[in-house]
């Protein structure tokens, strides 16, 4: 699976989780909890929906390596290898 795949997954999810949000508009370097202003329950709804579309176990402790679309495409990409 291609970075731009994972990119569009995340996106994707992000959107089912938040749907006010425009997913095009979204850097991909903005913290989604402080700048996207998405709060707990939501972000780790949508760690939990890329672990269920990705097959990608993310530990507590590596939630905060997800703090961005960028990042999350880094670390399933990596998951992934």
């Amino acid at each position: 699976m291609s970075p731009n795949d994972i990119k569009a997954i995340s996106l994707e999810e992000l959107s089912n989780i938040a749907p006010e949000l425009e997913p095009a508009a979204i850097p991909t370097d903005a913290d989604l909890r402080d700048e996207v202003d998405l709060d707990s329950l939501d972000f780790l709804n949508w760690i939990t929906a890329i672990h269920k579309r990705l097959f990608v176990d993310v530990p507590e402790v590596d939630y905060q390596k997800l703090s961005t679309i960028e990042s999350a495409v880094e670390y399933v990409t990596g998951k992934l290898s």
